[in-house]
């Protein structure tokens, strides 16, 4: 039987505990918070996270469109109200600001939005009331805060509004939720997605086929 000495047993000892930090302890920290996002309640957040792997090497299939149900987690994704014209505008105006395309987008009524809402202990309830920008592994926004946060990724001059986060964040969101409660009283609402009446815009959809599949499903209805 070799006798190792204390010292090569201390060293032997760090590495074990480096190795558990590199590997383990990294999918066990997934979930940071906004200011604006509501803080974890319990140990659920982190049991959630271990369960979750976000990825940017994949935004596509191989025909050039996203699937419904990603099995990986998308980064930089919006999830929003796709029903309220309000948030629609707002998703063109971010679509055609940012050239290099770092944004995505899933509308809340989608099966595939589960999984982010999963992840960050929301329900739909939740993004109703504040949309949600989970920006990637680690760190997810609502409200004011995902608004500046998804701004810091669009070019010059609109990254420089994001300089607005150092506004206290109370009085951030207190403007946001006066208009996010009345958004649908001053712009109106639809009763499905309105992104399907444009579906050029798709492209920039995690959601894009189960939303193809749903505007083919409406008008097969018309047609029978």
């Amino acid at each position: 039987m070799t006798v190792l000495s204390g010292g090569v047993r201390t060293a032997m000892a760090a590495f074990r505990e480096r190795t558990y930090r590199n590997a383990i302890a990294p999918s066990r920290n997934y979930l940071r918070y906004s200011t604006s996002a509501p803080p974890p309640a319990s140990d659920k957040y982190v049991a959630a996270a271990d369960r979750v792997l976000v990825d940017d090497s994949v935004d596509s299939d191989d025909t050039g469109v996203e699937t419904a149900e990603p099995t990986l987690l998308r980064p930089r994704v919006v999830v929003y109200d796709g029903v309220c014209h309000l948030c629609h505008a707002g998703v063109k105006w971010v679509i055609e600001a940012d050239k290099d395309k770092q944004i995505k987008f899933c509308c809340l009524q989608s099966k595939a939005a589960e999984p982010y809402l999963s992840v960050c202990e929301l329900n739909r309830e939740d993004v109703l009331r504040r949309f949600l920008f989970v920006e990637g592994p680690g760190l997810y926004h609502q409200g004011s805060a995902a608004a500046l946060k998804v701004l810091s990724y669009l070019p010059l001059p609109y990254s420089a509004l994001s300089s607005l986060m150092i506004i206290p964040t109370p009085l951030r969101d207190a403007i946001y939720d006066y208009v996010a409660k009345r958004r649908y009283d001053w712009f109106g609402k639809d009763d499905d997605c309105l992104v399907l009446k444009e579906i050029e815009l798709l492209e920039r959809f995690i959601d894009s086929e189960e939303l193809f599949k749903r505007k083919a499903a409406k008008s097969y209805e018309k047609i029978i």
